[in-house]
């Protein structure tokens, strides 16, 4: 009898045994997915990449590009704003923008909900990204919050030297609230108007570039142009530290563009090429065009070059090949150069560091020609199935839509602002320097 037992039980251990591979291959199937540990590692990468184009990239970007009295409260708008921008997208931005709620009907064409405050998640959150793969959900949050945080910023090159800082603190917030957060889930979210209607947006031409380059000449408008402008020279005070900031820009660019790709992958490495060699033919051709016009090469048109070629290439990063992005890079110097140097003079706006002309210009440029770079006859990574005239209609219905949305929302922004503290600095302020003025403040003695 005992012996009978034993056998029995000997029987049904090895029965347990023998089944504890399907329970096990059971378990795992059901588990959440877990984040991959060096694609992690590239986003926060990325991510901190992103950050340094603000600060100190951006900020040393336009401070030098500003008259010395204006040089703190240049970069104390910049910083101030992205920091802002950071608390308002854990807050209520992510929500709207990528939020886990997606509404039906018109309403999730242009935003989602959920996940005010960044409610439900923790540590095994995980954000899917273009494959099987997925990220930690905080990392993705953070990545897409510097973007926010930086498109912010870049509207303030077209305001510089005039702008209550008090004005720029109201105006971010509705701003970021009523044209941001409804663009980037138009065209990078699930159900968003523009990503559902097909449109190529690798890393922000339409999301970032076209918007605060739109929004900046709307807001430049209200402003009026600068006691003295354009009579009185206003010249940057030190091309030294744009000249820094333009490389900090370069390199944080990289997770600006490469990180879009979500992977430390094939695609993050296409970006990568791309965002050095339209940068680099960008660079070249401002300057050629100067010595063409009868100037010397300069370093501010260096500099305005690689920004063009920044901007320009920031849609088609993931989305052209190399020899592809070196035209565009090419294309958006030489139409962001005649923006700056001939339209701006003759319809007589004062776009102070030409965040219109070389952002939203050069973004227009990007968007646009993603569409044609994106074909294989020019290396691209599109498989031909949709035409380029197709292509093209997208793209051009992606850029009209943000920029009637974000002309009109900074409209809105403004008079709101306008109506309760006010816009810009009184003159007196502005002769003293905003540095002064504003802060208490200079940056030299």
């Amino acid at each position: 009898m005992i012996r009978t037992l034993s056998k029995a039980a000997g029987a049904l251990a090895l029965t347990a045994f023998a089944a504890m591979p399907a329970f096990a291959q059971e378990a795992a199937e059901a588990a959440e997915p877990v984040a991959n540990p060096g694609n992690n590692a590239w986003m926060m990468t990325s991510t901190i990449l992103v950050l340094l184009m603000i600060l100190p990239g951006l900020a040393l970007f336009y401070g030098g590009l500003t008259r010395s009295k204006n040089m703190l409260s240049t970069m104390t708008q910049v910083g101030a704003t992205a920091a802002l921008a950071m608390l308002i997208w854990v807050m209520w931005g992510y929500s709207l923008a990528f939020g886990d709620t997606t509404y039906e009907g018109t309403l999730g064409l242009f935003i989602s909900g959920g996940s005010y405050f960044l409610m439900g998640m923790d540590a095994s959150s995980t954000a899917a990204t273009f494959t099987d793969e997925v990220i930690s959900k905080y990392v993705f949050v953070s990545f897409q919050m510097t973007f926010a945080a930086i498109t912010a910023a870049l509207i303030l090159g077209a305001t510089a030297e005039r702008m209550k800082f008090s004005a720029v603190m109201a105006f971010v917030p509705i701003w970021l609230t009523i044209v941001y957060f409804p663009i980037a889930h138009m065209v990078w979210a699930g159900g968003g108007l523009l990503f559902e209607d097909g449109a190529l947006d690798f890393a922000g031409g339409t999301v970032v570039h076209i918007n605060a380059g739109i929004s900046g000449l709307v807001l430049a408008y209200l402003l009026g142009k600068r006691r003295g402008y354009p009579t009185e020279p206003m010249m940057p005070h030190s091309l030294t530290m744009t000249m820094v900031g333009t490389g900090l820009l370069w390199v944080g660019w990289f997770g600006f563009n490469a990180g879009s790709a979500l992977e430390a992958d094939g695609s993050a490495g296409l970006a990568m090429i791309n965002t050095f060699v339209a940068t680099a033919a960008g660079a070249l051709t401002w300057m050629v065009i100067e010595r063409l016009a009868g100037h010397k090469g300069s370093a501010l048109g260096f500099c305005s070059g690689v920004i063009a070629g920044l901007v320009a290439v920031t849609p088609a990063a993931g989305n052209s090949g190399p020899f592809g992005a070196i035209l565009l890079g090419i294309l958006s110097s030489a139409v962001c150069y005649y923006f700056v140097a001939k339209v701006k003079a003759k319809f007589g706006y004062d776009d102070a560091l030409d965040a219109f002309g070389i952002h939203g210009i050069g973004g227009i440029v990007g968007a646009i020609g993603t569409a044609v770079v994106y074909q294989p006859f020019l290396g691209g990574p599109g498989d031909g199935s949709t035409p380029l005239a197709s292509q093209l209609g997208v793209q051009v219905f992606s850029v009209a839509v943000t920029l009637l949305w974000a002309g009109i929302g900074t409209l809105i922004a403004a008079y709101i602002v306008k109506l309760t503290v006010g816009l810009r600095v009184d003159e007196e302020a502005e002769v003293n320097g905003l540095d002064i003025s504003e802060h208490g403040e200079r940056a030299y003695n």
